[in-house]
């Protein structure tokens, strides 16, 4: 039992824990530019789509009128809500329904057409 080696939990200090997996390599001047101008493009690029998006001003001043018109369709959708799983609650009961009912007619022709043997033990 003297030869069981527990490791300390409280070697090191909580400050000192994740210090060994960051990477303190420094990025180089060639990574650094090729970095900066992928963004320069970038944000080049998505300045050039906002140009070609025609109407903008007109857009931007019918966004208040836009989300008054969704909140009204998801209020009515949400009110409708109900009739919608009744609906598909029919739907889903008639079809199982029709499932047991062939089910059942078929058990029966089965019965009816059962051939029984006449075992007789002497």
């Amino acid at each position: 039992m003297a030869d069981l080696n527990i490791p300390s939990l409280n070697m090191n200090s909580d400050k000192y824990i994740f210090k060994k997996k960051l990477s303190l390599r420094r990025k180089t001047k060639r990574r650094l530019f090729t970095e900066s101008a992928l963004m320069f493009i970038l944000s080049l690029l998505l300045v050039y789509v906002n140009y070609l998006i025609p109407n903008k001003n007109l857009l931007l001043q019918n966004v208040p009128a836009t989300f008054n018109k969704s909140f009204e369709l998801m209020i009515e959708l949400f009110s409708n809500v109900f009739e919608i799983f009744l609906i598909i609650f029919i739907f889903i009961s008639s079809i199982a329904a029709l499932i047991l009912l062939i089910g059942s007619f078929y058990r029966i022709f089965r019965i009816a057409n059962r051939k029984t043997r006449q075992i007789s033990y002497k």
